[in-house]
Formats: C-alpha cells, sequence, structure tokens
C-alpha cells in the first residue's frame, strides 16, 4: 500500500538508519510519487567553493559559500534550492515545493534576474533517490522521522552553523526539536 506523499517535507534520519550516505541526515523531499522519490541532503556542506559556471550564483548563495552534498546519485550534477521572497511572483525557471517557501532552481537561468525574488540559495552536488516503493519501505520501518520543511531550512537564521559537515550541528538539533515535538519520545539515541 501506498503512502501519502512526502514531497516537500524533511526526513530525519532515525538511530537505525545506517547507511553512511544518511546516517544522522536530514532530506528535504522534492518529489514522491508512486515511481519513486527525490530529494537533497540539507546538512552535508562540502569543502569544494563555488567554481566555473557556478560562480555567477555566488551572490544568491547563503554563506557558506560552498557547495552541498545532496546524495549519492548523480555527484556531477547540480542543483539549486532558494528561498522564495515572500510577497514576490515566483520567477520563470523556479519551482516552488509545496508551500514551503522553498523553490528548485533552473541553473541555466541568469542569477542576476533574481535577485529580488529569493532571500538566500544553495548549490547542492548529488542527489537522493529512491526506487518505486523504496522510500515507502524506509518510512513503514521507521528509518526516518517526517517533519515539516520551512524555508529556513536551506539556510537562516537557524541555521547558523551550517557549514558543520558532520556531528550534530544547529541545524540537525532545529529538525530533532521537530521530531521531539511531533514523535514524542522517538528521540531516544538521536543526540
Amino acid at each position: 500500500m501506498a503512502r501519502e506523499s512526502v514531497r516537500g517535507r524533511l526526513l530525519v534520519a532515525a538511530p537505525s538508519l545506517t547507511d553512511p550516505n544518511f546516517e544522522r541526515s536530514v532530506v528535504l523531499v522534492l518529489e514522491h510519487t508512486v515511481g519513486g522519490a527525490f530529494g537533497l541532503v540539507l546538512d552535508r556542506a562540502t569543502d569544494l567553493d563555488l567554481e566555473g559556471p557556478l560562480v555567477p550564483w555566488a551572490r544568491l548563495v547563503a554563506d557558506p559559500l560552498v557547495l552541498f552534498h545532496g546524495g549519492p546519485v548523480q555527484p556531477d550534477a547540480a542543483f539549486c534550492l532558494a528561498r522564495l521572497r515572500a510577497g514576490v511572483p515566483t520567477p520563470p525557471g523556479c519551482s516552488p515545493v509545496g508551500d514551503t517557501g522553498i523553490g528548485v532552481v533552473d541553473l541555466d537561468a541568469d542569477p542576476f534576474e533574481l535577485l529580488d525574488s529569493f532571500d538566500g540559495a544553495r548549490i547542492f552536488i548529488g542527489y537522493a533517490g529512491w526506487s518505486p516503493g523504496q522510500l515507502d519501505a524506509e518510512l513503514r520501518e521507521e528509518a526516518w522521522f517526517v517533519v515539516d520543511a520551512a524555508a529556513d531550512d536551506i539556510g537562516g537564521d537557524k541555521v547558523a552553523d551550517f557549514a558543520v559537515a558532520e556531528g550534530l550541528h544547529d541545524f540537525r538539533a532545529h529538525a530533532l526539536g521537530q521530531v521531539a515535538v511531533h514523535h514524542g519520545d522517538a528521540l531516544d539515541g538521536l543526540a
């Protein structure tokens, strides 16, 4: 039986999830259908600076100005998430992710034309992908906690230590706070 889509929500890895690609991670689900699921790991900064064709995006990218590891699939592919500016129409080349205030941005767009549309962005290399039914099975196995996503989850004041690539940091602490609200005692072993 297929579960309700978790598109536009965060997946917070449970202690039972020991896959090194996702252990202690937080993933924003960008698509979840019967055909599979696709998302980006939000809390894995790399030490790679924006280079080559990505340099013009530096004016939109929130500190730190590095690439983030979005997942193990297609590590040579780049993706951009942006915090949509409230009250501003969604620009061409941007697809909102539900009601989160987050948009997926076409990196072929002209970043200078988008400056007034966003309040910061992150660029990711690679993505997290699930085959048909795979994410549903992981959710049934309680490998993930599902919590609401918000625009600040891709860089903002509450994500002050977003650059830390390993260990429990402010962003994961925020996500774990949401788990505590929605899943009670499930935090045992997460810290």
